[in-house]
């Protein structure tokens, strides 16, 4: 197996968190059944070869803060939590345009079919709702549209449901889309900063983690800077990043 890619950020007897970067599975899943490798036996390596858990999901192309069970009560207990509301979950985006400085997404989301023979059936609405606030912004000196300069916000996002994509679906809604988005994203702006940076990566890193100890019941709170091919992308932003991300080396 090659050097894990996990970046272990807290452990103890019950839990364990991990920095995953984008572009790794969680889990074997039909996205990709040619896969090999995934966040579940990298995090089962740093935890002495022992099954680990799952506590909740990130999407492939999404890097961040993934936490992990030691054991089934513990991943139960977790779930309940996280089925609540009870756990605060807080992610980074690059996105189109300049949004308002803070707000409110409150948009159903259709649920998207998990049997693929059903994908043409309608699926169900479900409440879905967003905070936001916007970290900083930029206008930078390229036509990327046809306009002579062309603008970029980072994002602070609070998801308060977990539909499947939500912050990505989101933020499309709002015409704000994240950079990088194959899927709800504007194709012109993913291929200038792939041009300009020399890869391509969606633009969404889980930062935090807050919830209350499955075991104990104390609050945690697990934090990760993101990776190094997202702060490399954020020097768009001459200035004006929080002093957290500006003065703190990325993970990776």
């Amino acid at each position: 197996m090659p050097d894990n890619p996990l970046v272990e950020l807290y452990r103890d007897d019950w839990l364990l968190a991990v920095h995953k970067p984008a572009g790794l599975l969680v889990h074997r899943s039909p996205i990709d059944r040619h896969a090999t490798e995934f966040a579940l036996q990298y995090a089962r390596q740093l935890n002495g070869g022992e099954h680990v858990y799952p506590c909740h999901r990130l999407d492939r192309p999404t890097s961040g803060v993934l936490l992990f069970a030691r054991d089934p009560a513990t991943a139960s207990a977790f779930g309940k939590a996280l089925m609540a509301g009870e756990v605060g979950k807080t992610y980074l985006a690059l996105v189109r345009g300049w949004p308002a400085e803070q707000g409110v997404i409150d948009h159903p989301l259709r649920e998207h079919a998990t049997d693929r023979r059903l994908k043409d059936e309608p699926q169900p609405l479900r409440d879905a709702l967003t905070h936001f606030r916007r970290l900083a912004s930029t206008e930078i000196p390229v036509p990327v549209e046809g306009y002579p300069q062309t603008r970029y916000s980072l994002l602070a996002l609070n998801p308060q449901t977990g539909r499947k994509h939500q912050i990505r679906r989101h933020m499309q809604h709002i015409s704000h889309p994240i950079v990088g988005d194959t899927n709800y994203g504007r194709t012109r702006h993913n291929h200038y900063f792939a041009e300009r940076f020399g890869y391509s990566r969606l633009m969404l890193a889980a930062t935090e983690l807050a919830f209350r100890h499955p075991v104990t019941g104390q609050p945690m709170v697990v934090q990760g800077l993101p990776e190094h091919s997202f702060m490399q992308m954020l020097s768009i932003f001459a200035e004006g990043l929080p002093p957290l991300l500006s003065a703190a080396p990325p993970v990776g």
